[in-house]
């Protein structure tokens, strides 16, 4: 390391969300919640990131209330019994003066009928479509479409009444939302469907039913990622001027902030620029973003589900590109994962101390 870490350690607000530094706990799939109910490891495992210098915490995704909304009874949901472990956590977090937000979630087309809860009931998805060309179930309805919406707000107003400090929506890695942003997945020719800006349609909905049951006041995130589970290659925006289109109305309706998710937060999003997909995404709207993608750690995180481990590394490059404000914030997901301390040893300069990924890591609440 030869640069100073002072910028990752410098407080940062946005809609009235104070935080202590631009250090964010990346939402990190953990499935150790029996029945969709947090209990005292999951609220011990936020603690102790929190108490250790994290300046917000994005939790796990969380489902909303539709019975297809996840693919694996042990992943927590936001509603119900699972609120009374929500605030538990809340309160557990707050207790050492962290922050936090649930990230919430509908996995959509990606849920595995057989090891999901409600086998019986067909996955959903704008289309029906699991990949480009392969139909697995038919388009949902548009009062389907609507009860998911009006979910996503319910889940925002049980945040800000169990305590929570804002809310993430996860619309990425071909997930729910990101399959109606998807030209692939989405093939709807009602309000729905349509070119780039026009499938924004259900995300800004989403994101007016929050604002209309939360509040303006309330801390709003959206994560969207180019990527997706389904295909690595997949790029919505190809250009600048199609990023743009793409981010007017979600930014209009009400984020606050967007969370770029890219595997690799180096590289450089469009030829001619090194701005990654955050620095395009401030640059075009003027709103905070969040940065992610392998950082501390050697290895993009893609090879860590497939068993690869990956050492800790130094983060000049980050430092040196939040310090020329390409980005607000930082998540960080494995390398937290793995160590809890990881923020307090960056502050700290113990840069030898930050211990490597491990994937047995993913099986433990450490």
């Amino acid at each position: 390391m030869s640069r100073s870490v002072a910028p990752l350690f410098e407080p940062f607000a946005f809609n009235g969300l104070e935080l202590a530094n631009r250090v964010v706990m990346a939402p990190m799939t953990r499935s150790k919640s029996p029945n969709g109910v947090p209990g005292e490891d999951v609220a011990a495992y936020y603690r102790r990131r929190a108490e250790n210098e994290t300046g917000l915490i994005i939790t796990e995704g969380t489902t909303v209330n539709d019975p297809v909304s996840k693919g694996d009874a042990n992943i927590p949901d936001f509603h119900g019994e699972a609120l009374k472990g929500w605030k538990h956590v809340v309160d557990e977090v707050h207790g050492v003066g962290g922050k936090i937000m649930p990230q919430l979630w509908h996995v959509g087309i990606t849920r595995v009928q057989e090891n999901a809860p409600y086998p019986e009931l067909p996955s959903a998805g704008p289309s029906g479509l699991v990949k480009p060309g392969k139909q697995i179930a038919e388009p949902m309805t548009k009062d389907h479409v609507q009860r998911v919406i009006d979910a996503f707000g319910r889940a925002a107003a049980d945040a800000r009444e169990v305590g929570f400090d804002g809310v993430e929506i996860h619309g990425a890695h071909g997930y729910l939302i990101d399959q109606f942003f998807w030209e692939g997945l989405n093939q709807r020719e009602d309000q729905f469907g349509g070119d780039l800006t026009q499938r924004t349609e259900f995300a800004v909905k989403i994101i007016e039913a929050i604002r209309r049951e939360a509040g303006k006041d309330y801390p709003l995130i959206l994560r969207f990622s180019q990527w997706k589970q389904q295909d690595y290659t997949a790029r919505l925006a190809p250009t600048p001027d199609d990023l743009g289109a793409f981010l007017k109305p979600l930014s209009e309706a009400g984020v606050d902030c967007f969370h770029a998710s890219t595997r690799r937060f180096w590289e450089p999003e469009f030829d001619g620029s090194s701005l990654n997909l955050a620095g395009w995404t401030k640059k075009l709207t003027g709103k905070p973003t969040i940065t992610v993608g392998s950082v501390s750690l050697s290895g993009e995180f893609i090879g860590s589900f497939m068993g690869e481990s990956s050492e800790a590394t130094g983060i000049d490059d980050l430092l040196e590109r939040l310090e020329a404000g390409e980005f607000d914030l930082v998540a960080v997901g494995r390398a937290l994962l793995v160590d809890p301390a990881w923020a307090r040893k960056v502050h700290e300069g113990r840069f030898s101390d930050l211990m490597p990924f491990d994937p047995k890591a993913l099986a433990t609440l450490s």
